[in-house]
């Protein structure tokens, strides 16, 4: 079954044509041109992956993707304005699972929305999808699901795979190279921080239960999951 998108932009043009393009691709897609009426349509419809410009009028991108996280986990990928790096940031810290900048070419589009929904389907369909556990750290690949002490920590769909691949290696450095690929399922960019934005995300999340100190940067290297089972 082709997978459902939902592109929220306002550029009515720009949706229409990417819209026919992600057809012939085999998607589902749909679109939504108003902020608000995102928001509300998304609380009423599930769809397997999100394309979310963050200039939008009205109700600006950013607050979209704060609202929308209040209430889904759905993978979302941002399109943000060429050179815009601030954006990109603050919309990963947001929840967004990447970014794509625009103009954007609508085969790279695809091919981001499918290493998406790829890395989604691995964990689930994987038959040694088995629980993995670390300390405290407890992950149900075919749930998508990850426990801290027997609570959920929320993840976004990005940074459960960056989790995932942690806790496999755990003990191990893994490169930002490595995670970026198997993680977001592109190769790693120059200046890219998205990785180090959603292991972030990943600490706190952790801290809040008491998971401390559990990721450590490797400087030059990148990072590891301590393999104590204490996080302070």
């Amino acid at each position: 079954m082709s997978a459902s998108v939902l592109i929220i932009d306002d550029d009515r043009e720009l949706c229409s044509l990417l819209c026919e393009f992600l057809l012939l691709e085999c998607f589902q897609p749909a679109a939504v041109h108003h902020g608000a009426e995102a928001v509300a349509h998304l609380r009423e419809h599930r769809y397997d992956v999100i394309v979310l410009d963050i200039m939008l009028p009205g109700l600006h991108g950013l607050d979209v993707l704060r609202q929308v996280r209040q209430f889904t986990t759905t993978p979302i990928l941002m399109l943000t304005a060429r050179g815009e790096a601030t954006d990109r940031i603050v919309g990963l810290e947001l929840g967004a699972d990447d970014y794509l900048p625009k103009p954007c070419n609508p085969r790279e589009l695809a091919a981001r929305l499918r290493a998406i929904l790829r890395r989604a389907q691995t964990s689930s369909c994987d038959a040694a999808s088995v629980a993995l556990a670390a300390g405290h750290i407890r992950i149900e690949p075919a749930q998508r699901s990850v426990t801290y002490s027997g609570i959920d920590l929320q993840l976004t769909s990005a940074e459960f795979n960056v989790l995932q691949i942690l806790v496999r290696g755990a003990g191990t450095v893994i490169d930002k190279e490595t995670l970026c690929r198997q993680a977001l399922g592109r190769a790693l960019s120059a200046y890219d921080r998205s990785i180090d934005v959603h292991i972030s995300k990943i600490r706190k999340k952790l801290a809040l239960h008491g998971g401390n100190n559990l990721i450590v940067n490797v400087r030059g290297n990148g990072y590891q999951l301590r393999m104590g089972t204490g996080g302070n």
